[in-house]
């Protein structure tokens, strides 16, 4: 893989903290003494078993080592946000898994969350890029000025962005649609790392290096394993 720096992308959490802390472990295995950063392309929260856990062990690596560790918002961690102003979102993001974040939080509102979560959540960027790639929660629309400035699409597109095949510019990492397969859509200009591991698919990270777009490997946990 040569001496330059690995990235390590990782896929929609969705609250597995026991997927996500066994592939940090992997990851440093992998990347042993080489320089590496990580990405995290949003949807940390609702769904599994311990988002509070997931929230904790993310931002701690953020806050630990910024310069090395990038966070992506993603459209969960929106739905959060909006369900903080109106009862109307906090029904959706509820209906959409907010009720098992507020669980593993011991809360029984939105507002009774930690500040200095929400504060973190609050300020996560919707996109990341390096010379090779774009990293996104959940992709751009086709035709726009690239990247995509749509913030709306960044955390919510589906179609046109996973019909076909578009070049933006650079190469794309993005999540938010779960593959059922649980193996990450490697595509020509994209690859889509959601393998749905809050559905009992795999969590995973895709490797990559400085001088090319598509990853070199995948590092997967899955349930049990």
């Amino acid at each position: 893989m040569g001496s330059g720096t690995l990235t390590y992308a990782i896929g929609d959490v969705h609250g597995c903290a026991v997927q996500l802390d066994a592939l940090l472990e992997r990851i440093a295995a992998h990347a042993g003494d080489r320089a590496h950063r990580l990405v995290f392309l949003g949807d940390y929260i609702d769904r599994g078993p311990d988002s509070a856990a997931v929230l904790r062990t993310i931002s701690r690596l953020h806050w630990a080592e910024p310069e090395r560790v990038a966070c992506l918002m993603g459209n969960h961690e929106r739905m959060l946000l909006d369900a903080l102003q109106t009862p109307q979102a906090t029904e959706h993001w509820l209906a959409n898994g907010g009720d098992a974040t507020l669980e593993s939080f011991s809360a029984r509102e939105v507002g009774g969350l930690p500040r200095d979560t929400l504060d973190w959540i609050e300020a996560l960027p919707t996109l990341h890029g390096d010379e090779a790639r774009w990293y996104v929660h959940a992709g751009f629309r086709p035709g726009t000025a690239v990247p995509d400035s749509d913030v709306h699409d960044r955390l919510w597109i589906r179609e046109p962005f996973l019909d076909g095949d578009h070049d933006f510019g650079r190469y794309v990492i993005h999540g938010h649609t779960p593959r059922q397969d649980g193996r990450p859509e490697v595509r020509r200009f994209r690859t889509n790392l959601d393998t749905a591991a809050v559905y009992g698919g795999a969590l995973t990270a895709g490797v990559f290096s400085d001088a090319q777009g598509p990853a070199l490997e995948f590092l997967q946990v899955r349930p049990g394993s």
